[in-house]
């Protein structure tokens, strides 16, 4: 029990020690607590995956303490361990400890490393705390954990006004999807009446009838009153009254929309591009281990539930497709080398939402633990190579860098023939990427969806884009002549071993993951490695039918490589002035693909500028003129205008006040006289 109690906490114990005593032992002690407690905690994660995963463990929880306890709320905090926890466990903490060793190097001339290293042990502890959840309440605690983590480490240099614009964006943004996470809670409080995912995932089981068809004969005969109220109103939800279905539909949609936030779906993906404003560090750590895996992981966590609705599966399927098509179109003209690479998540991370919605569950852990490794890569990759270049991350100023930094472009190689998928289907041989990505299209065709064609041409089309700006990007950077100034090419120079160490480890990863585990994740050994920690409904074929699509298909994957690769090499090899022709040509596509489809536009004049205007109006209007107006500036102003005449009678002329006293006594005298009289 001790050791996954040391898995979590350590980490926050680092960030506690840099935090707060980083001033005291200094930047390099700061680093070397936060780096060697990370690397134990990698070790142990690793035990734990062997032993949980591919051993015989099974599923456990381990309780940590009470909670909270009120009315009938009763959480304990306790951590659920399992196959997806024991995967977790390996993504986040190897991915981070390989980041926490790479940033002394990369962070080395930066004066504020203690605070650095601190943020990104807390960004792995509130990871860590989201994955090993046993309830929702604990789970939402690290879901605004990695949200709090991340304001934190892209605004890291806050002093620049673009980082903290970029901080504030994902801040936001993800509070739409938060938003929806937090309502899909307190539905399922209102449905199940617990929060704690073992109640919740047998109440689930025999909640409407089609499930507990699939129940044992006792569970049936125990859920008949359900069966006979199964379209009654169980849940009132924005006006609309919901039956048993619907109610789970609406949750299962509430769910997803708080992981369209995290994982930067489409309509809710504005603020991943715009998190490149961090250290590089930061990205490789959001983008392949933490903050966007968070509501992949949601999702199949959920399995339970979002395989009694139909309707939500679909709605996940549609949102990955469009995401995955959409990034990768926009990844096409991208010129910073690192939004290359975020765009890059962002439409892996379609994949995976599509196989999620597939009900290919372990494909999309699959592909989320494959790309932790080649995305990692990529990204530290492109901070050696900004390091190189002097801190240009500018494509179009690049190049010819392969002979002076070959380290890191045989690394970045690797992680770009790993991300398009090079391999020869049917045999073993192919990169961690050319697995999991092919078993995602292949489920995605042998899917008994509606969406199932359409899903299947856009993922291929996006692989063959993805091909394409992977290449793209490789070509542009390290090939051709350097279009560096001259003085930035004099002193382009290798990274040290520090920051190189952790290119090859995750190159190792990148290249072996698939081959050695595809069975296990969605493959013969698929119900012994998984053991129930994610669901699959007894009417779910495409575990057994995705093997048996047509020759075509399989091949579709390694055609759309292919095709990638070599229009690439056309047009910035053998004719590099085909994208200026190309660009000119078609320049509204052109310029509609490198402004992003124009969302951050969009949102600007619908949601930035009417917050402002409405905001600026409640200001001027309401404060200033309805509520100062008429209270306390209006009841000052009176007084003042009261003051303000009594003062005029207050001359400080000695005559002007005998005056005003003969008066008075002519008019007491007057008074007098008059009252006698009557």
């Amino acid at each position: 029990m001790i050791i996954y109690k040391l898995i979590v906490f350590l980490p926050l114990l680092g960030a506690i020690i840099a935090g707060l005593g980083g001033g005291q032992i200094g930047a390099k002690a700061s680093e070397y607590v936060t780096t060697g407690l990370m690397l134990i905690v990698a070790v142990l994660s690793w035990i734990v995956f062997f032993n949980v995963a591919l051993g015989s463990q099974e599923h456990i929880t381990v309780p940590v303490m009470r909670w909270i306890q009120s009315g009938g709320v009763d959480v304990e905090w306790a951590f659920r361990i399992d196959t997806l926890t024991a995967v977790m466990f390996v993504v986040v903490n190897s991915v981070s400890s390989l980041v926490h060793v790479y940033s002394i190097g990369y962070m080395h001339h930066d004066p504020h490393r203690p605070r650095f290293f601190a943020y990104l042990s807390l960004f792995t502890f509130a990871m860590l705390m989201l994955v090993t959840s046993d309830n929702l309440i604990q789970m939402f605690f690290g879901w605004e954990g990695v949200g709090l983590a991340s304001y934190l480490l892209i605004g890291f240099w806050y002093k620049k006004p673009s980082a903290n614009a970029a901080a504030m964006k994902a801040f936001i943004v993800n509070r739409v999807g938060d938003f929806g996470f937090a309502l899909g809670i307190f539905g399922i409080f209102v449905l199940f009446g617990s929060v704690n995912l073992e109640s919740i995932f047998a109440a689930a089981a025999t909640y409407l009838p089609a499930a507990a068809e699939h129940a044992t004969e006792a569970a049936a005969a125990a859920t008949t009153e359900h069966a006979a109220t199964a379209t009654d109103v169980v849940i009132n939800l924005f006006g609309l009254q919901l039956d048993k279905a619907g109610a789970i539909t609406a949750i299962c949609l509430l769910l997803f929309m708080g992981a369209m936030g995290k994982s930067a779906q489409f309509l809710l993906h504005t603020w991943l591009p715009d998190a490149m404003e961090g250290p590089t560090p930061v990205s490789a750590l959001i983008h392949a281990a933490t903050m966007v895996t968070a509501g992949v992981f949601l999702v199949a966590r959920m399995s339970p539930l979002f395989d009694l609705s139909h309707t939500a599966l679909i709605v996940v399927t549609l949102v990955g497709t469009i995401t995955a098509f959409f990034a990768a179109s926009v990844g096409l003209v991208q010129n910073d080398i690192k939004r290359v690479i975020a765009y890059s998540t962002c439409s892996q991370l379609g994949y995976m939402f599509v196989a999620l919605g597939m009900g290919a569950y372990g494909a999309a852990i699959f592909h989320l633990f494959t790309h932790a490794f080649f995305k990692a890569l990529l990204f530290l990759c492109a901070g050696s190579v900004i390091h190189a270049v002097s801190d240009e991350q500018d494509m179009r100023n690049m190049g010819g860098l392969r002979t002076h930094i070959p380290k890191t472009f045989w690394m970045m190689f690797i992680g770009t023939i790993a991300i398009t998928g090079v391999g020869i289907p049917g045999t073993l041989i192919g990169t961690a990427g050319f697995f999991s990505k092919d078993t995602i299209i292949e489920a995605a065709y042998a899917a008994h969806s509606p969406l199932a064609g359409f899903s299947f041409a856009m993922l291929v089309l996006a692989a063959t884009f993805t091909s394409f700006y992977s290449w793209r990007l490789m070509f542009m950077t390290f090939y051709g002549r350097p279009r560096a100034p001259h003085d930035v090419m004099h002193h382009v120079h290798e990274s040290p071993n520090v920051m190189l160490i952790p290119l090859y480890l995750l190159a190792i990863g990148a290249v072996l993951a698939g081959v050695i585990f595809h069975e296990n994740f969605f493959g013969e050994h698929y119900a012994e490695f998984w053991k129930g920690a994610l669901f699959t409904s007894p009417g779910n074929e495409i575990l057994e039918h995705y093997h048996h699509v047509p020759l075509l298909v399989k091949w579709s994957s390694f055609i759309a490589m292919i095709v990638g690769l070599f229009v690439a090499w056309v047009f910035y090899i053998r004719s590099p002035w085909m994208p200026a022709y190309f660009a000119n040509q078609q320049s509204g596509l052109y310029r509609f693909l490198l402004n992003k489809w124009y969302f951050d536009e969009l949102y600007d004049i619908i949601f930035v500028r009417s917050a402002k205007w409405l905001g600026r109006f409640l200001w001027k209007q309401g404060d200033g003129t309805v509520i100062d107006g008429l209270g306390p500036n209006g009841v000052a102003a009176r007084v003042v205008d009261v003051t303000d005449r009594v003062v005029r009678l207050q001359t400080g002329y000695l005559y002007h006040y005998a005056f005003v006293m003969l008066i008075g006594i002519a008019a007491l005298v007057t008074w007098m006289m008059l009252g006698s009289s009557f």
